[in-house]
C-alpha cells in the first residue's frame, strides 16, 4: 500500500513533530529525575546536555539541506525520523555519555525534520492551500509542548511511571517513522504553480552568496533568542509566566492562518507584530506587577505565533522557488538564528554574573535583541499578491 493523499502526508508530517516535542520536552521534565537515577548532581553536566543540544540544532538545521540533496526528501525525513525515535535510550541510559548521546541525536532528529518541512509542503500543496498547512507545522511543537507542559501527571499516572511515558513517546514515533515510508514520494504536478517545478540547482554556496537568506535568518534570530531565554533564564529570575506564552501562542498560530488565508500581504503583520512582541517583553520583564506581567505574556504569546505563518511563507512565494532552494533557505534560514540565539543566551548569562545575580542588563539586552523581527521587516521582500477582484471591488465602490 502506499499512502499518496497529501493531507494524510501532512497528518504524518505534523503527529512527528508533536511526537518529538512531546518526547523532547517530557525528557527535559523528566531530567531531574534521570539525572538522580545517574547519582549524578553536577549543574555542568546538566548545563552540558543544555549545549549538546543546542550544539545539535546548530549542526542539524545546517547539515539537513546536504542530507535531502544526498539521499532524497522522503529518506531525509525517515532518517530524521529514526533520530528523534533514538529518545527512546534516554529513560534507559546506563551512564551520562549514553543520556548525553542520545539527546543530541535526538535534537539533530527534531533540527532536520523542522528543515524538511517546507520542501515537502511545496511537493505536495498549491500555493495557496501552503499557508495553512505552513501554520500548522508551525503550531506543532507547541501542541506537543503544552500537552506535556499540562498533562504529563496525568499521563503518568496512566502509563504508572515516567519511564513508561517516555518510551511510549518514542516507540509511537518509531512506528510513524516506518508508515512514512509508505508514502508515495513521486513528483505531482496537478494544482501546483508553474515555477515551482523549474529544475534548478542551488548549493550551500548560493546560499551563502544570498542576501535575502542573511535577512530572513537575522528578522528571526532575536524573536528565537528571546523564546528560549523566556524558558532558560526567566524562572530562575522570578518570571514564570512561560506557560501562558505556550498557551496562547497555540491561539496566536491558529489566527494566524485565518488571517494569512484572508490578507495575502505578509510585511505588515510581521512588522507590526514585531512591535507588540517588543512592548510586551518589556512588560514581562520589567513589571513589577504579576498581574502586569500575566497580561503581557498573554499578549506576547498571541504576538509571537501571529505572523509566524506569513513569515514561512515568504520563501514558498518567492519567484521561481524550487525544492531544492527552498531546503537549504531553510536550512541557513534555522542555523543562523539558533548560532546567533546561542551568542546571545551566552551574553544574557554573562551580564548577570558580571553584574552579581541582577537581571536588569540582560533584560535591556534582549528587549532591544528582539527588536530584529521589527527592523528585519524593512529588509524582507513582500511576496504576498493583493488579488485583482479584491483591487477591482476597492475601486468600485469608490
Amino acid at each position: 500500500m502506499k499512502i499518496s493523499n497529501k493531507y494524510l502526508v501532512e497528518a504524518i508530517v505534523f503527529i512527528s513533530y508533536v511526537l518529538f516535542a512531546m518526547a523532547w520536552v517530557g525528557g527535559t521534565a523528566s531530567m531531574g529525575q534521570i539525572m538522580s537515577a545517574m547519582h549524578i548532581d553536577s549543574l555542568a553536566s546538566a548545563s552540558f546536555i543544555s549545549g549538546a543540544v543546542t550544539l545539535a540544532k546548530i549542526v542539524g538545521t545546517f547539515a539537513a539541506a546536504w542530507v535531502a540533496l544526498k539521499f532524497g526528501l522522503k529518506y531525509a525525513f525517515f532518517i530524521a525520523s529514526l533520530f528523534i525515535a533514538i529518545g527512546l535510550l534516554t529513560p534507559f541510559a546506563p551512564n551520562y555519555e549514553l543520556l548525553l548521546l542520545s539527546r543530541f541525536l535526538m535534537g539533530l532528529g527534531g533540527a532536520f525534520m523542522i528543515v524538511y518541512f517546507n520542501p515537502i509542503v511545496m511537493q505536495w500543496f498549491p500555493v495557496n492551500e501552503r499557508p495553512v498547512i505552513n501554520g500548522l507545522n508551525a503550531v506543532a511543537f507547541n501542541i506537543g509542548t503544552g500537552v506535556v507542559l499540562w498533562k504529563m501527571t496525568a499521563i503518568n499516572q496512566f502509563t504508572g511511571d515516567w519511564k513508561i511515558s517516555l518510551i511510549s513517546f518514542s516507540i509511537a514515533s518509531l512506528l510513524l517513522s516506518f508508515v512514512w515510508l509508505l508514502v508515495n514520494f513521486e513528483p505531482e504536478t496537478q494544482g501546483h504553480d508553474q515555477e515551482s517545478q523549474t529544475v534548478e540547482n542551488y548549493s550551500y554556496i548560493d546560499g551563502l552568496k544570498d542576501k535575502f537568506i542573511w535577512a530572513y535568518g537575522l528578522t528571526y534570530s532575536g524573536l528565537l533568542a528571546f523564546y528560549i531565554c523566556l524558558f532558560t533564564f526567566y524562572p530562575k529570575a522570578g518570571i514564570s509566566q512561560s506557560k501562558w506564552v505556550i498557551g496562547f501562542g497555540i491561539v496566536g498560530t491558529l489566527a494566524g492562518i485565518i488571517y494569512s488565508k484572508k490578507m495575502p500581504l505578509r510585511l505588515p503583520v510581521i512588522r507590526w507584530s514585531g512591535a507588540m512582541m517588543v512592548l510586551t517583553i518589556i512588560g514581562v520583564s520589567f513589571s513589577s506587577s504579576v498581574w502586569l506581567q500575566t497580561l503581557s505574556a498573554i499578549v506576547l504569546g498571541f504576538f509571537i505565533f501571529f505572523p509566524i505563518t506569513a513569515l514561512v511563507s515568504i520563501p514558498h512565494e518567492l519567484p521561481k522557488m524550487t525544492g531544492q532552494r527552498i531546503t537549504v533557505v531553510f536550512s541557513f534560514f534555522y542555523s543562523i538564528s539558533y548560532l546567533l540565539s546561542t551568542v546571545i543566551l551566552w551574553l544574557f548569562g554573562k551580564l548577570v554574573d558580571m553584574n552579581q545575580g541582577d537581571y536588569t542588563a540582560s533584560f535591556i539586552l534582549i528587549s532591544l535583541i528582539s527588536s530584529t523581527f521589527f527592523i528585519g521587516s524593512f529588509f524582507l521582500p513582500e511576496t504576498g499578491k493583493v488579488k485583482e477582484s479584491t483591487i477591482k471591488d476597492k475601486l468600485c465602490a469608490e
